[in-house]
């Protein structure tokens, strides 16, 4: 059974493992996030748990039994109670359910464990998949997207008010 863990430092080979396994199919519905980013990724992985341990941010992974990463589940910007959503799962599991699965228990994290009352997400407009998630997690469309939020693709904002505890 996949269990969703707070990111840590040991988490890094299995993350830029399924970045590199995943990144054709990632850069098929948002953009790339280019060789730099793989290429620094050891300081990025820590430049994230810093942001994660200073309270502004947090990183989940939901990892396999067999310690490979199926998916990411990021809350970011947080502020006044508000914070932003940003989530990837593995090929070999889109469409089975796992990123709806696991935004449902984020957003319950979201309020229990972090005390955010609301929380927004962009999706690009030829993102099905991404904005089917979102609409079954009860994620609302707020307004269009700005291009410089999705990698210059055009979109739009989602949002969700959170149960409180």
């Amino acid at each position: 059974m996949p269990e969703l863990q707070r990111l840590h430092a040991g988490h890094a080979p299995a993350v830029l493992a399924f970045e590199l396994a995943n990144r054709a199919y990632f850069a098929a519905s948002v953009s790339d996030r280019g060789d730099e980013f793989y290429d620094q990724f050891t300081d990025r992985h820590s430049a994230l748990l810093a942001e994660q341990e200073a309270g502004i941010c947090a990183f989940y992974v939901l990892v396999a039994e067999d310690g490979s990463v199926l998916g990411r589940f990021n809350l970011y910007r947080f502020e006044d109670g508000t914070a932003e959503l940003g989530y990837r799962v593995a090929q070999h599991v889109a469409g089975r359910g796992v990123a709806t699965a696991t935004v449902r228990e984020v957003c319950r994290l979201a309020a229990a464990r972090h005390g955010l009352r609301i929380l927004r997400a962009a999706t690009a407009r030829e993102n099905a998949a991404s904005q089917k998630v979102l609409a079954k997690t009860g994620f609302i469309p707020v307004g269009p997207a700005d291009p410089a939020d999705l990698g210059g693709k055009p979109g739009t904002w989602y949002q969700r008010e959170l149960a409180a505890g």
